[in-house]
């Protein structure tokens, strides 16, 4: 199966240059669907799902391979070799924020614009960094994932959402998580929470906009700062908007946001 069918990659749009957006964990390409429509009228836009992820090869998802975030971001760089693609601006969620940021370095005349949304380069707190969590806590998150996938779906993905006025927006991403094969969740919660990518971060040459929510569980306004200081010539912006995942809860935010970077 080429790379296209294997992470179902979806195109749209007309214009010189491509738009590339990743999904973050437990979700896949249609969490960008109120964000992507925006941009079809000026550029080539393109969405996929990781391997493991939505409509994705499940038969392709390698263990070891995709145990390092750098076995997604190869993904990626494949994707824009079959592609074709020269001077793209990648936009990642969540851990693709990260994912993109490694393919940008491995690939850097493919990806030169990298757009992050809520990125972590590590969430375990390590002296004096902030990541968010304690060693303890992501060792039981990653417990309770293994122990009941389903409850722990319905526990965390309101949670990760943040909007409570909005229950609508947790539900869908409960129901995204849900849908998710348990072990491969298993195994990318793992790697995502585990990860640690700090040192990588002075490698990225790409131009990178950061977008910040507030009370963001997931990715702290403390870690989207320490991501902009570490990017030499990266810039942030504070989105008024709340929770992990504004391309649902506040896509107008990062419409405009965008639209202004590029």
């Amino acid at each position: 199966m080429g790379v296209v069918d294997r992470n179902n990659v979806q195109m749209h749009g007309t214009g010189n240059r491509a738009v590339v957006f990743a999904h973050g964990f437990g979700c896949d390409q249609n969490m960008w669907r109120f964000v992507e429509p925006a941009f079809r009228d000026r550029y080539r836009t393109m969405l996929f799902d990781h391997v493991g992820a939505g409509r994705s090869d499940l038969t392709a998802y390698d263990r070891a391979k995709y145990a390092d975030l750098k076995g997604y971001a190869s993904d990626v760089v494949e994707i824009g070799r079959e592609l074709q693609l020269k001077d793209a601006v990648f936009v990642g969620h969540s851990v693709s924020a990260m994912i993109g940021a490694l393919a940008s370095i491995d690939a850097p005349g493919r990806f030169t614009k990298l757009v992050m949304v809520g990125p972590s380069p590590r969430y375990i707190d390590d002296g004096e960094y902030y990541g968010g969590f304690s060693a303890a806590q992501i060792k039981e998150l990653l417990a309770s994932l293994a122990d009941n996938h389903l409850g722990w779906s319905a526990a965390m993905a309101p949670a990760i959402m943040g909007n409570p006025d909005r229950p609508e927006l947790g539900q869908e991403l409960t129901n995204s998580f849900c849908r998710t094969d348990p072990e491969i969740a298993k195994a990318f919660a793992r790697t995502t929470f585990t990860s640690d990518n700090r040192a990588d971060l002075k490698n990225v040459k790409a131009d990178t906009l950061i977008l910040q929510t507030r009370d963001d569980i997931i990715a702290s306004e403390k870690v989207g700062e320490y991501v902009n200081r570490e990017i030499v010539g990266s810039r942030i912006v504070y989105l008024d908007a709340f929770g992990h995942c504004p391309n649902l809860s506040a896509p107008a935010a990062v419409i405009a946001a965008m639209n202004e970077f590029l």
